[in-house]
């Protein structure tokens, strides 16, 4: 792993909080530090966050174990923190894959359609 014992975690609910991961991975190991990322100006959930195990092997594990598990209602996806090209193409585990939806964006009002999941977005 890049940055060893940290793990990347996609496709969160905009409600989960740092509790809510911090409860949902602690099985797996002990944790350093819960991070979700969160907008500068409005405070609301970007929808992914990183954990910070102490352990490298307890990362792995908790990897394994939660890629696309659901959390609060939501798939999410689980990688090693830092990978320099994120996987895209679909879910992982029992989660649907693909699907269309649209996205309005305060900024001009511009809508737009994206294919497949959130987490192949970038914005």
């Amino acid at each position: 792993m890049e940055d060893e014992g940290k793990i990347f975690i996609g496709g969160l609910s905009f409600e989960t909080t740092e509790d809510g991961v911090a409860e949902a991975f602690c099985k797996y190991g002990t944790i350093e530090k819960v991070d979700v990322i969160r907008d500068k100006e409005t405070g609301r959930s970007r929808g992914f966050g990183f954990v910070k195990y102490d352990n490298v092997e307890d990362a792995k594990d908790a990897m394994e174990a939660m890629n696309g598990k659901q959390l609060d209602g939501r798939c999410i996806r689980v990688d090693a923190a830092g990978k320099s090209a994120r996987r895209g193409g679909g879910g992982a585990g029992g989660c649907p894959r693909g699907g269309r939806f649209s996205h309005s964006r305060g900024r001009g009002g511009q809508e737009r359609s994206y294919e497949g999941f959130a987490e192949n977005i970038v914005v």
